[in-house]
């Protein structure tokens, strides 16, 4: 080990060595990017506006919105830059950096979406006890748990990854740091950070996952149970916005995870990459504002106020 030369920064060939290309990925990117900021910002912006949305449903949207913008910016904007330079590195300790925000943030979101799913069980499924349910002090209790749950996740892998030694190569085949494309890196063995990584990330989404399946299980139970079909309707239509995303979030992040090395490749794995990354951020407060009336209403009356001042 002493004659090995230890690597003090990774080099990311992002998605295109073309010159034009990067320059296209670049305004697609910036575009994307400046969508992703200015939809979070206006639900957060709205609900905080509109005394109807100081509901908890709305509460954990706002906190969506927050971890949205959060994760966009933790890999983005050093994408928009390597896009423009020539020399597209970064160093070891902001590669780990970067790894742990976005283990982070994936694991806040994944439980800020099960606690949304709960949510929606206790409104739809025990309505008379809502309120007492899902009380400001839970609602705050909830989040803070699937921040803190998510720094110990993102913790565990990072310390872990701190003990690998790279050595060279330093060419990372991705625009951001990942954990499975760093560990193909490592001069060092990987099987333990292999294991932890694999086991702390089947468990945690099998968990979040199973939480929401368990809520949507007693929803679609009960919705069942009403006769009327309008009813019905409303009551479903109050779900739809949460299970889009939720699909949109576990099955791209599954994926990136369970897929075997032997099926997996660098294109697949970059695209799965940009639809959680990328695209899952600036589609959430698309979805809620197309899918979702009282945000529809309250962003109306938003703008109206906004026409009367002018």
């Amino acid at each position: 080990m002493e004659n090995q030369t230890t690597v003090t920064e990774f080099i990311l060939l992002g998605l295109s060595s073309n010159r034009q290309m990067q320059i296209f990925l670049f305004l697609v990117f910036l575009a994307i990017y400046l969508i992703t900021l200015g939809g979070n910002i206006v639900i957060m912006v709205v609900i905080r506006a509109d005394s109807h949305l100081h509901t908890p449903m709305y509460f954990f949207l706002f906190h969506l919105s927050f971890v949205d913008i959060c994760y966009s910016s933790v890999t983005v904007p050093n994408t928009l830059r390597n896009f423009l330079v020539v020399h597209k590195t970064i160093s070891v300790n902001g590669c780990i950096a970067q790894m742990l925000f976005i283990l982070l943030l994936a694991g806040t979101e994944a439980l800020i979406l099960s606690a949304m799913a709960y949510d929606r069980y206790a409104a739809i499924c025990d309505p008379l006890h809502y309120m007492e349910i899902m009380g400001k002090g839970i609602c705050v209790q909830l989040v803070s748990g699937a921040w803190t749950t998510g720094f110990f996740y993102a913790l565990l892998n990072t310390v872990f990854t701190l003990k690998l030694h790279f050595c060279g190569p330093n060419q990372i085949h991705h625009f951001s740091c990942e954990l499975p494309p760093l560990l193909q890196l490592s001069c060092t063995e990987t099987l333990t950070n292999q294991m932890v990584l694999y086991t702390s990330a089947v468990i945690f989404a099998s968990s979040s996952f199973l939480l929401i399946l368990i809520s949507y299980i007693h929803i679609i139970s009960t919705v069942l149970r009403i006769r009327s079909a309008e009813v019905r309707r409303k009551v479903f239509s109050t779900c739809s916005s949460h299970l889009i995303v939720v699909g949109l979030f576990f099955l791209t992040g599954f994926l990136q995870y369970t897929i075997p090395r032997s099926v997996s490749s660098v294109v697949l794995d970059e695209m799965f990459s940009i639809q959680y990354n990328v695209l899952t951020p600036m589609l959430n407060p698309i979805i809620y504002s197309l899918k979702n009336e009282e945000v529809k209403k309250a962003l109306r009356k938003m703008l109206g106020k906004l026409k009367f001042l002018k």
